[in-house]
C-alpha cells in the first residue's frame, strides 16, 4: 500500500466530473425504477420471502446501485480527480479505472448480501414458534432496530463512518495503481461502508426488505450521515428515529406509518404475487378432467372404452 504524505495538487472539478456525477444519479434513478418495479405488492413486512438467491442476488446490487450511489459520488468523483492528476504529471492513469473502482464496491455489498441472505435463510430454516409475530416476533424487530441504534453510538461505526466522509484521505492512504488497483480500492472503500451501514441494513430486514418506503428512508438516512456537514448531528439524529421506531415496532405495530404486519391482507396479497404461477401448457378443459377421481384420459381412450 502507498502512503502518500504530501496533499497532490488535483484539478479543479471540470466537466468530465460534472458527468460522472450526473452519471451516477441517472444509475440511481434506474436502479429505483427498475427495483421498485420488481418489488411491486412484494412487501410482506419483517421476515418477507427472499425468494431463491440468484434472484435476490439480482434485486440486492439494483438496490445497492439505487441507495449507495448519490452517498458514494463524492468518493468516486475524487477518483477520477486523482486519475486526472496522475494523467497530468505524466504517470500512467488506466482508462475505465473509476468505473472498476465502483465496480470493486458493488463487489463488497455483494458479498455482504449474500451474507444477509444466507443468515436470514438459516433462521428462517429454524421454524422456531416463538418467532411468530403475534408471539415475539415483533420484538424481534424491535430489538433489531433498538441494537442499530445503539451501533451508531460506537467507535466502530465512528470509525467506518469517518472513512467514507473522507474521500481525499481514503484514497491516498488506499491508493494502488491500475485497473486491478481500481477494483481493490473499491473492494475495501465497499468493506468501509458495510461496516458502517450494515446495521441500517439489518433495520431495513427488520421492517421490510421488499419495501419501497422502508428502502428510501434507509437510503436518506445513509445519505445524511455521509454527505451533510453535521456529522454528529445526523447521526444521533438516525439514531433516536431508531428508537423511536423499535418503540413503536413493539408496542403499537399497527400504528407505524407504512409497516405491513405479518398475517395481514396486504401480507397475504404480497406472498401470492410472490407465487410463480406454473406454465399453462395443457388444453382447455383439462382442468375440469384433473377434478375427477381418476386420471384425465384423451378422445382415443375414450373411444377404446366405449367399444364393446
Amino acid at each position: 500500500m502507498r502512503i502518500v504524505t504530501r496533499l497532490p495538487r488535483l484539478p479543479a472539478l471540470g466537466g468530465i466530473q460534472v458527468a460522472l456525477i450526473g452519471a451516477l444519479l441517472a444509475l440511481a434513478a434506474v436502479g429505483w425504477a427498475v427495483t421498485g418495479d420488481r418489488m411491486r405488492q412484494m412487501d410482506a413486512g419483517p421476515g418477507t420471502d427472499l425468494g431463491g438467491a440468484g434472484w435476490f442476488v439480482g434485486v440486492w446490487v439494483v438496490m445497492m446501485a439505487a441507495m449507495m450511489f448519490p452517498s458514494i459520488a463524492p468518493m468516486v468523483v475524487m477518483h477520477a480527480r486523482i486519475q486526472a492528476s496522475e494523467r497530468d504529471g505524466g504517470k500512467s492513469a488506466r482508462a475505465g479505472a473509476t468505473a472498476l473502482f465502483v465496480a470493486g464496491y458493488l463487489i463488497a455489498w455483494t458479498a455482504a448480501g449474500l451474507a444477509a441472505f444466507a443468515i436470514f435463510e438459516a433462521a428462517r430454516s429454524l421454524d422456531v414458534g416463538w418467532l411468530g409475530w403475534d408471539r415475539g416476533g415483533r420484538y424481534v424487530a424491535a430489538g433489531v432496530l433498538l441494537a442499530a441504534a445503539i451501533y451508531q453510538l460506537t467507535p466502530l461505526k465512528d470509525a467506518c463512518l469517518r472513512k467514507c466522509r473522507n474521500p481525499l484521505v481514503f484514497l491516498l492512504t488506499a491508493w494502488r495503481p491500475g485497473r486491478s488497483g481500481a477494483v481493490r480500492m473499491g473492494v475495501e472503500h465497499g468493506a468501509w461502508c458495510v461496516g458502517c451501514c450494515w446495521a441500517l441494513m439489518a433495520a431495513l430486514f427488520a421492517l421490510g426488505v421488499m419495501s419501497i418506503g422502508w428502502m428510501a428512508l434507509v437510503a436518506a438516512f445513509i445519505a445524511a450521515e455521509k454527505l451533510l456537514p453535521w456529522r454528529l448531528a445526523a447521526n444521533r439524529g438516525i439514531a433516536l428515529a431508531l428508537i423511536v421506531l423499535a418503540i413503536g415496532v413493539a408496542a403499537a405495530p399497527a400504528d407505524v406509518p407504512g409497516l405491513t404486519l405479518p398475517g395481514s391482507p396486504e401480507a397475504a396479497g404480497a406472498m401470492d404475487a410472490m407465487e410463480m404461477p406454473e406454465p399453462a401448457t395443457a388444453p382447455p378443459g383439462a382442468a375440469e378432467d384433473r377434478s375427477m377421481d381418476g386420471p384425465a384420459m384423451d378422445a382415443g381412450e375414450m373411444d377404446a372404452e366405449a367399444m364393446p
